[in-house]
């Protein structure tokens, strides 16, 4: 995948060029002007500061815009609500507030990619298709869950759940952003249809511990106890 980085401060950029490692390519530029003056037809999200040295983040955000729908991700160090909303308003698809994990960073860039369906367009294998983790095998193309070599039987919402927790084993997927994705929403108040159907599937799976809950985040896909 290829990324655009535009972060002044070096230290920052080498952390998130090497945090990324196999599977990104990152070309990394330290001003707006020098993003605007990219080609954006060679990258596939652009990961965006807010304090660039010559130009704000937000109006680097408002001429990409003008002919360019390229998924952007604003990383900054501003957590106010406000450089939220004016960069959103902006036409940025998502905001990172600094500091960030890089787990959290990766699984930003996919869950954005999932949902502007950018990125390049490659046919799906039927190897791309089949994943496996510790004896569960999850293939996207027959849409058939397998945990070894018993036949799970999913719902259709219960499926779509696991295939998006199952994509990166390990990683913490926040509450807000499963309902974004999975149920294409955005949910504020209480989260119990997301909880129904996670007790369900750690019920067909047969262990809780699958589908692990991190206290006031989220949920990461595990494994068997």
């Amino acid at each position: 995948m290829r990324v655009l980085l535009v972060e002044d401060d070096p230290s920052v950029a080498g952390g998130v060029i090497d945090g990324l490692g196999v599977g990104f390519t990152v070309t990394h530029v330290q001003s707006g002007a020098a993003a605007l003056n990219q080609n954006l037809d060679e990258i596939d999200v652009l990961l965006l500061d807010l304090g660039l040295p010559d130009m704000d983040g937000t109006d680097v955000c408002r001429e990409i815009r003008k002919t360019s729908q390229k998924p952007i991700i604003v990383v900054s160090a501003r957590g106010d609500e406000i450089d939220r909303v004016l960069s959103l308003e902006m036409g940025a698809d998502d905001y990172l507030v600094k500091p960030f994990g890089m787990r959290e960073l990766v699984a930003r860039i996919r869950a954005v990619m999932r949902r502007t369906g950018s990125g390049p367009a490659e046919p799906e294998t039927a190897s791309d298709a089949l994943r496996e983790i510790h004896g569960l095998t999850v293939d996207t193309r027959t849409q058939r869950v397998e945990l070894n070599g018993d036949e799970i039987h999913l719902t259709p919402k219960e499926f779509e759940l696991v295939v998006y927790l199952s994509d990166d084993p390990g990683a913490v997927y926040r509450r807000q952003d499963i309902l974004h994705d999975v149920w294409q929403t955005t949910w504020y108040g209480t989260s119990k249809t997301l909880d129904a159907h996670i007790a369900a599937i750690r019920k067909k799976l047969g262990a809780a511990s699958w589908i692990e809950s991190v206290r006031g985040v989220g949920f990461r896909f595990g494994g068997p106890a």
